[in-house]
């Protein structure tokens, strides 16, 4: 395995730092969340990114699809809140460290994203101190043997970008066993009821598997989502890629999990895109 290791950049304060108490807590979510069904292939899901006290809960409904799974490559796309940029940033070669073990990247995937277009640029230092990628390692290490990922940040999540990337991976992930995950949460600090109603009509458009609509909503107001250019970019290949239906496994807020303050929160998703098969 060659190229730079990613260190973790939020084990410790997100999720902790002993992989003892991470499978713990991930199993306990797993368990909370029971068995999850979701009809056909699974071609993607959304997943949230917070702190995993808090959209723990609601993310372990879309990864409990994935128990018991193969092993497989794990096309991880998410926003960039750390660092601004234009495009794509991709990690295109060594691995991703967390206290459960590291991740690879999938090398054969990365260089056919690279070579499907220009927005797509290997850019290791945009990912350095990124959480919304690593928050999803705890559920993705624990779960899958032999994991192998693709981290992709998005920098502006423009339309222009998000039609590219969405192009980029249905050329590229033709043919291969892949796993795309888009990772966002909704909308953030409202009082409950405010952002239960904004939420509820991006709920609305991935349970429809409209990302056409989804993107105009977004273009809008960034009030709907931090992630929302990886939502449509995620969707709109993985129809590209097969599949023919979006099922909404779990929404929650921020108020639901810890403290349970409901004055100032923040939405979660977790949903599945499928296609015909098994």
């Amino acid at each position: 395995m060659g190229g730079a290791l990613r260190r973790a950049a939020v084990a410790g304060s997100w999720y902790p730092g002993d992989p003892d108490e991470i499978a713990r807590e991930v199993e306990g979510y797993l368990a909370a969340a029971g068995p999850v069904h979701a009809p056909g292939r699974l071609v993607g899901l959304i997943c949230p990114h917070a702190g995993l006290r808090y959209s723990g809960p609601v993310a372990a409904y879309g990864y409990s699809l994935l128990r018991g799974s193969n092993p497989r490559t794990v096309v991880l796309v998410g926003p960039s809140h750390r660092a601004a940029f234009d495009g794509v940033a991709l990690y295109a070669e060594g691995a991703f460290e967390t206290p459960l073990g590291t991740a690879p990247i999938a090398d054969e995937v990365a260089e056919a994203l690279l070579a499907a277009g220009p927005v797509i640029q290997a850019l290791p230092s945009m990912h350095r101190e990124e959480h919304s990628l690593e928050m999803q390692l705890p559920f993705l290490q624990h779960l899958v043997p032999e994991l192998r990922i693709v981290p992709l940040l998005m920098g502006s999540q423009s339309r222009r970008e998000a039609d590219a990337l969405a192009a980029a991976l249905s050329g590229a992930l033709v043919g291969r066993d892949v796993l795309l995950v888009a990772s966002s949460d909704l909308s953030h600090y409202h009082p409950a009821p405010v952002a239960n109603g904004l939420d509820s009509f991006v709920v609305g458009d991935v349970e429809r598997f409209d990302p056409e609509t989804l993107m105009k909503r977004l273009e809008e107001s960034h009030d709907h989502a931090c992630g929302g250019g990886p939502m449509v970019a995620v969707m709109t290949a993985a129809r590209n890629l097969g599949a023919e239906r979006a099922t909404i496994l779990r929404y929650a807020d921020s108020g639901d999990a810890g403290e349970r303050d409901k004055s100032r929160v923040v939405g979660y998703l977790s949903a599945a895109l499928t296609g015909p098969g098994s």
